[in-house]
């Protein structure tokens, strides 16, 4: 494996990062996260500009036909910048589903808009239990009929277009796609530690048309399963950007904090902190890029894609308590960088699976535990963005 960014990658990586670094700092990161709607659409338009929204889709639906890869090495950057919106769940959950289980209409329909920034679409899949597994989908509805229930959690529901709905059509599950702007769709907003925007998402009498379902329901369980591997392995490089920018604020810092008459990287405990950090990192970014890399060949990447997970999550947010460490009181404030990024690995770690679920599933891949010994719907207890 060569894990080196090809020259395509590289532009992708150094455009990223000076295009972010002026039109997302870190002003504007904390203003998000504070604002209720949390949603700069003068930003999210000029992403689109780019071509970031269309990574995934094929150039004959209006995208640029990118690898998973390539998405990773693009989140990795937002993540570094604190970019607030929708990107993952759109741009990488939902088209990866569309783009796997939905019709040759809808595609057309959706994915040139998706693509161009046009249109937003998230997923609704958690109900009670905080599962992202299909087997702890209680919501029923029948195709066509009319949907009555709540999901819980669905991210950045408020600015979503679209909404692909896990439910139950009799005992199989199963994908809908509604639209929002649909009679009977309410949000109500949900408090989270990280900033992002959460929704309680509500179906009271909502029409369900034979169209609107998404692939078949003997296939919904993989293409789901593939979806959330992607989406998980974007949150990873989410924390991962976030902590190399934790350890470049810590390093700057070491070298720049004279205490005692000198800087106090010339310490050995601070030396071996910021060395610490660089573990951390590296480590998380080195599984991060096997899975990522296996994904985009097609090559199994389930165990390896939780590993990258549930390791980033314990590591990057030790990055970030180190990193408070190293830096003392002023990291604490709402202004300073850190605060916001420390709280972006925590909700990060939590979605798409927190670190049971993972280590669960690299311990069944190796053949350690069997299916029944963990059952799905035990899985992930915690909301994304919770503390």
């Amino acid at each position: 494996m060569d894990f080196r960014p090809s020259p395509a990658q590289q532009i992708l990586i150094s455009t990223a990062r000076a295009f972010l670094r002026q039109h997302c700092p870190p002003e504007l990161a904390q203003r998000l996260a504070a604002d209720e709607r949390g949603f700069d659409e003068t930003l999210w338009r000029r992403m689109a500009e780019l071509g970031w929204p269309g990574l995934l889709i094929p150039p004959e639906l209006g995208g640029s036909g990118g690898s998973v890869l390539d998405v990773i090495l693009l989140v990795e950057e937002m993540g570094r910048a604190g970019l607030p919106g929708p990107f993952v769940t759109s741009a990488v959950v939902a088209t990866s589903l569309l783009l796997a289980a939905g019709s040759a209409a809808q595609q057309k329909r959706l994915l040139p808009s998706l693509a161009a920034g046009e249109r937003v679409a998230s997923l609704a899949i958690v109900e009670e239990s905080g599962s992202f597994d299909l087997d702890a989908v209680a919501l029923e509805c029948a195709i066509p009929g009319r949907l009555r229930g709540r999901k819980l959690f669905v991210k950045d529901a408020h600015v979503a277009d679209d909404l692909l709905v896990a439910v139950r059509v009799g005992a199989a599950a199963s994908l809908i796609l509604v639209p929002t702007d649909r009679p009977g769709v309410a949000r109500l907003p949900l408090d989270a530690i990280s900033g992002e925007k959460l929704f309680e998402v509500t179906f009271d009498g909502v029409e369900v048309r034979p169209d609107d379902r998404l692939g078949s329901s003997g296939s919904v369980r993989e293409v789901l399963a593939s979806a959330l591997r992607a989406g998980a392995l974007a949150r990873t490089a989410e924390m991962v950007g976030g902590a190399q920018r934790v350890l470049e604020l810590a390093v700057e810092h070491a070298k720049t904090r004279v205490q005692g008459g000198r800087p106090i990287g010339g310490y050995q405990a601070i030396q071996h902190s910021c060395a610490d950090l660089v573990r951390d990192v590296d480590a998380s970014r080195a599984l991060l890029y096997a899975a990522a890399w296996k994904l985009a060949e097609g090559l199994p990447a389930e165990a390896d894609a939780a590993l990258a997970k549930a390791y980033a999550g314990e590591a990057c947010l030790a990055v970030a308590r180190r990193g408070h460490q190293i830096l003392g009181a002023i990291s604490y404030c709402e202004e300073h960088p850190l605060h916001l990024i420390h709280k972006r690995i925590q909700a990060a770690s939590l979605e798409f699976g927190d670190g049971q679920l993972h280590l669960e599933t690299v311990a069944r891949a190796i053949g350690l535990v069997s299916e029944a010994s963990f059952p799905p719907s035990e899985a992930m207890t915690f909301p994304p963005g919770t503390p």
